[in-house]
């Protein structure tokens, strides 16, 4: 059974806290969720599947419904990292289509800047239940330095340079300035980029996403029940996931998952990458955007770094306009797990709600695409391409 228009995407909430001292894991979430139901024109009475993930305090899914006190006849709590909440969409599209739910709440929360995590450079120390943890866990993984790795390899390979990597940012920076919730709004440069300090390298400071408290909240729902919104019609047109490992020793640093799950999604919806008039891309770090970018089919592999150069990335300048709330980089980066924006911001362009400086004209086609987990190790990619009706 085809999936592509059997969901629509009737509400989006992005929480506009980016720092709770005050406020529980939990209460976000609830907060997030009643965001997007208002924005739908629904109720949590209307809700009777619920998606979550490994932000979700507690038992997750038991835990919130509880909280929220929701009577749902579905629930789905699959965690893939960053990539969880684009995967979720696509779950819960799956679901409606099934007969499983018919008005999916989806919602992400989480306090890493309250709670003082070090979420790229402190070593984790993962689930000693986890097969790989015992054999790298002794050399003291970090987040950044494991796209680090992946980022000195891109550049050996295919001569892509820190000043290239650094247009992502600059991109992100022109669009942030315009969001008066992002964390960091004033514009750089890529001389800005390149003299901040190395993280890890060839990593700087300024390649890598902001830390934040906040949240995010998405409604999906069956065809009939968007057309009786009075809410522009967002439909998931075409969707795609996959995991990249360790392939048993046979480790390629240069591509993601973004290779197998975007073709899915495009094969789904019926497009091309050219088609796509918005892109939404998780931008945990600066090679993340580049290399996905090439994966899903944007450039040709090792042409990343031209195609981001000279703000190509840019609304109204570039050809591609990437990450118009300022994204990761400068907007915020809730929970780990910060896919939900991406889904978020892909909304309100197709409805025509970005701000007017980042609004791209007419758009009526956006995809939106999440890495979670490792870049250098294993990690899951999600596709989602959505489309204005």
């Amino acid at each position: 059974m085809s999936l592509k228009g059997q969901a629509y995407i009737a509400g989006a909430f992005e929480h506009p806290t980016r720092k709770a001292p005050d406020k529980s894991v939990a209460l976000l979430h609830a907060e997030c969720a009643a965001g997007a139901l208002a924005d739908a024109g629904l109720t949590k009475d209307d809700v009777d599947g619920y998606f979550c993930a490994g932000d979700a305090p507690g038992m997750g899914p038991l835990s919130m419904v509880d909280y929220m006190n929701l009577k749902v006849r579905h629930v789905d709590a699959t965690d893939i990292g960053g990539s969880s909440y684009l995967m979720l969409v696509a779950h819960a599209a799956e679901a409606i289509a099934a007969g499983r739910c018919n008005v999916a709440l989806i919602t992400l929360a989480g306090r890493p800047r309250s709670e003082g995590q070090a979420t790229g450079t402190a070593p984790r120390p993962g689930n000693p239940y986890q097969p790989d943890v015992q054999f790298e866990f002794p050399y003291g993984p970090t987040v950044v330095n494991m796209y680090a790795m992946c980022a000195a390899r891109h550049m050996y390979e295919y001569g892509t340079t820190s000043e290239q990597l650094a247009w992502i940012k600059v991109a992100a920076s022109h669009h942030a300035q315009h969001n008066p919730h992002a964390m960091l709004r004033d514009v750089v440069t890529v001389e800005d980029v390149v003299n901040s300090p190395i993280v890890a390298s060839p990593l700087h400071r300024l390649d890598c996403c902001v830390i934040s408290d906040g949240g995010g909240a998405l409604v999906v729902v069956k065809p009939e029940i968007a057309r009786t919104l009075n809410r522009p019609r967002i439909k998931v047109l075409g969707m795609g996931e996959a995991p990249k490992g360790q392939m048993g020793g046979n480790v390629d640093l240069t591509y993601s998952a973004a290779r197998y799950s975007g073709p899915a999604a495009f094969a789904m919806a019926g497009v091309k990458p050219a088609d796509i008039q918005y892109a939404s891309i998780y931008d945990s770090f600066t090679i993340t955007v580049l290399m996905q970018l090439e994966d899903l089919g944007f450039c040709e592999k090792g042409k990343g770094g031209a195609f981001v150069a000279d703000g190509n990335l840019i609304s109204g300048v570039g050809k591609l306009p990437f990450n118009t709330d300022g994204g990761g980089l400068c907007n915020n980066h809730p929970a780990n797990r910060g896919g939900i924006t991406k889904v978020i911001e892909a909304v309100r362009q197709l409805r025509g709600e970005a701000h007017a400086k980042v609004q791209v004209p007419n758009c009526h086609l956006a995809l939106a695409h999440g890495t979670g987990g490792s870049l250098g190790t294993r990690h899951g990619g999600a596709t989602l391409i959505m489309e204005r009706e």
